[in-house]
Order: C-alpha cells, then structure tokens, then sequence
C-alpha cells in the first residue's frame, strides 16, 4: 500500500476515534430549581436570591454516561469555607431547604469511571474551570400594619404581615379583643385574620396583636401592638 495512502487511512481512523472518545465522554450540567415568592417554578443554572425556608432541587445534568460508573457528591458550604462543606450529599439529584440567612455554595463533584478510562470534575475543576452554584437567603423582616378594613372591597381586607416580609422560618401570631379573649390565630405568615370570630364579623374597635417569630438570620420577633378594625371604610373614602 502506498505508504501515503496508509497515513491518511491512519488519519481519518484517528480522528474519529477521538471524535467518538470526544463524544462519550461522560458531562455534568448542575441545574436549580426551585418555587418563587410567587409560587412559579424557576430554573436556574447559576445563582437564586430568595427569602427563607426556600427549598431547591439540584439535578446533574449528566449526560453520556452509559456504561460509566457514577460517584455523585454535592457539597454546600459557606463563603471562605470550601474545604469544610456543612452538608454532603451523595445522590445523582438531590433536595435542600435553606433556613439560615446569607450565601450558600454549592457544588457537585463527580466521577465516572470505564475499565481503565477516569473522568473527574472535582477539586480543579471547580477551582479551575467552573463556577459554584450559589443560593443566597435574604436577612429576616416581618412588619405589621396598624389598621385594616374587612367590608369586601377586596383591599386591605386581611389582616396580615405587611408586604416584603422575608425569611421567616418560625411564625405564630394572635389576636386578641380588649378584655384578652383570644380572637383567632395563626401560624403562616402569608396568611392573616379577616375580621371574623366563629365565622361572624366582629366589632369595629382596637384589638390587640401578639407576633412571635424567628428569622432565617436567628433574629426574634416579639411584635405587640394595637391594631384598628375599621367597619364602613372604603379605599375610595381615603382618597377624597
């Protein structure tokens, strides 16, 4: 055989033994996801900014790996504490709620191996080719409005915490009248009291609110304060 025949047949079978080796080799995608504030499902690839408890799915995103055994290690850790991850988890996908306030690291080290054939993304990988997903927890707020106004206009309806509230793990709060009957109560911070007791709209008049919570940050919340239920008042009233 022509001896540059053979070169090129060499060629050619080299080059597609390393398309093909290219092409099997076993990849990682870490993928986020997760529920909004809003309750839409999000996905993301990089970074979340959410309030606390937020619980996130992790996938691996592994593709090509038939035939290659997996060993899968999610590692979360704190900003500056790489080398002491405070969770390790060793599924292919996994779950983790977040309570505690500020940045969370995470990052999935993998290892397929095939025979003799190793393919790592670990340590350098991650120091040298990758970005660390990254979960960020909002620091505790919870505030409570003085007044609110149930006759079904559809505004200012429910009493309940004001808008923004953020990263509250822990919640309880309780009404009650002026002669410390307890009114109705509630655990959820979304949630709120609509001006009934026994399902029948009480009184216009002062009641007394008493909020215990915690927050994502450890932050307390002990809230006590007067709070006016008004009969009769309309948004359109205030306006005028």
């Amino acid at each position: 055989m022509n001896k540059h025949v053979a070169f090129l047949l060499f060629f050619v079978q080299f080059a597609v033994c390393q398309a093909y080796g290219q092409a099997s080799w076993p990849t990682i995608n870490p993928m986020m996801s997760y529920a909004d504030s809003d309750g839409n499902q999000q996905t993301e690839a990089t970074s979340i900014t959410e309030s606390a408890p937020l619980t996130v799915s992790f996938s691996s995103g592994t593709e090509h790996a038939e035939g290659w055994t997996a060993h899968y290690e999610w590692r979360f850790y704190r900003q500056g504490q790489r080398d002491s991850p405070y969770v390790v988890r060793y599924d292919e996908d996994t779950e983790f709620t977040f309570s505690e306030s500020g940045a969370h690291l995470i990052e999935l080290w993998a290892t397929f191996v095939n025979g003799n054939d190793t393919i790592n993304y670990t340590d350098d990988y991650w120091t040298s080719e990758a970005t660390p997903l990254s979960v960020s927890i909002y620091e505790s707020k919870l505030e409570f409005p003085n007044a609110f106004s149930p006759n079904g206009d559809g505004i200012n309806d429910i009493y309940k915490a004001k808008d923004g509230y953020k990263s509250i793990t822990e919640f309880h709060a309780t009404i009650y009248n002026r002669w410390g009957q307890r009114i109705y109560s509630w655990n959820d911070p979304s949630a709120g009291w609509d001006g009934k007791y026994n399902g029948k709209d009480v009184s216009q008049g002062v009641y007394f609110l008493l909020v215990k919570a915690r927050g994502a940050d450890g932050r307390r919340f002990n809230i006590k304060k007067d709070i006016n239920l008004l009969r009769g008042y309309t948004e359109t009233q205030a306006t005028k």
